[in-house]
């Protein structure tokens, strides 16, 4: 069964796969690098626009390298998953003083360069080096856990055990960068969450999952909990030098980026005016509150405006920030979208 497998799908990977995506038909480690990272938990088509941005920014490592982390972060924004950009900077960096530019060769080096996990490291190896590894990102899980009626929700160590186990084991003995791929381009289209399309998958007459009816149940999801909610005041402080920033700490949300002074919501504004500024009777206007959705909980972001007449002294890690310069600074993109608004 398995060899029939994996005949199977790289047949159909080969006449009715994906072969025109900006970031194949290359063996360039670098590029393939790159959207391995932007793919992380992200669309195809999301990331394809980036793709092309960066690499006209930055066409090689010695050039990412030699950047600094905002104007990498400028590129990166509204792509969401910073630490993504932080980490491929870093191991830009890493590669370029440790390994004289060249990208390890071996799964296991390339596992030790941050922002790289096993099945990242083990994509880089198959494309840009011909290596017989495993790959499971999430639309590989979804393929297998289907196929060999793998129970269990994949994040757990024993689903995952045994998914590494099936990804391995199927592994064929030639035409690797089809199989690979092939398990990739299934996931993104025919074997999709909600509506797969088993009629047209190559591999649908030995699915577990289509077989007994549990297409919508394999893999199983994670228990949903609620997410808590916070709200914020994020303060839109203008001068005639523009607008002020603040650079968020690299860990947590939006780490690294420029962005929007923020106060609990419960605080004084005319308060932290006098304070900050030595100003009263300031003029403050709230504006649209702004709700975004992170990974671990909601956030409601209620923006106050305040406009000076004088241009303040701030201290690091602040600055003041052209309007017209917004489009290109490295800010959240949900602060940017806001910004772009104003009138300067």
């Amino acid at each position: 069964m398995t060899s029939s497998f994996t005949r199977r799908l790289i047949h159909w990977q080969k006449t009715q796969g994906r072969h025109d995506l900006p970031w194949q038909n290359t063996k360039e480690a670098y590029r393939i690098w790159l959207s391995e990272i932007m793919l992380q938990q992200t669309q195809v088509q999301t990331v394809k626009g980036y793709y092309e941005r960066f690499l006209k920014r930055f066409p090689n490592l010695q050039i990412l390298a030699e950047a600094t982390e905002d104007e990498v972060l400028a590129l990166w924004s509204g792509l969401g998953y910073y630490s993504r950009a932080r980490h491929l900077h870093q191991a830009a960096r890493w590669v370029v003083a440790k390994h004289q530019g060249k990208f390890p060769e071996s799964r296991l080096m390339l596992e030790t360069l941050p922002g790289i996990g096993r099945s990242t490291a083990a994509a880089i190896c198959v494309f840009a080096f011909d290596a017989k590894e495993a790959i499971l990102d999430g639309n590989v899980k979804r393929v297998l856990a289907r196929h060999g009626g793998v129970r269990g929700y994949p994040g757990h160590p024993n689903p995952q055990k045994a998914l590494w186990a099936l990804a391995e084991k199927r592994l064929p003995k030639k035409d690797l960068i089809a199989y690979t791929q092939g398990l990739m381009d299934l996931g993104a289209s025919l074997c999709s969450r909600s509506r797969p399309q088993c009629d047209n998958c190559p591999v649908s007459q030995d699915c577990v999952a289509f077989k007994e009816g549990l297409t919508q149940e394999l893999p199983e999801r994670k228990t949903p909990k609620a997410l808590p909610q916070k709200t914020k005041i994020c303060l839109i402080v203008l001068s005639p030098a523009g607008v002020l920033l603040e650079k968020r700490p690299s860990q947590g949300i939006w780490g690294g980026l420029w962005s929007l002074p923020e106060y609990e919501d419960t605080v004084d504004i005319e308060l932290i005016c006098r304070q900050q500024f030595g100003i009263t009777n300031v003029p403050v206007k709230a504006l649209k509150s702004i709700e975004h959705g992170f990974t671990h909980y909601k956030l409601t972001l209620l923006p106050i405006k305040v406009r000076l007449r004088k241009v303040a002294l701030v201290n690091d890690p602040a600055r003041w920030l052209k309007l017209s310069a917004v489009a290109e600074a490295p800010l959240p993109a949900p602060i940017k979208k806001l910004l772009l608004t104003l009138n300067p």
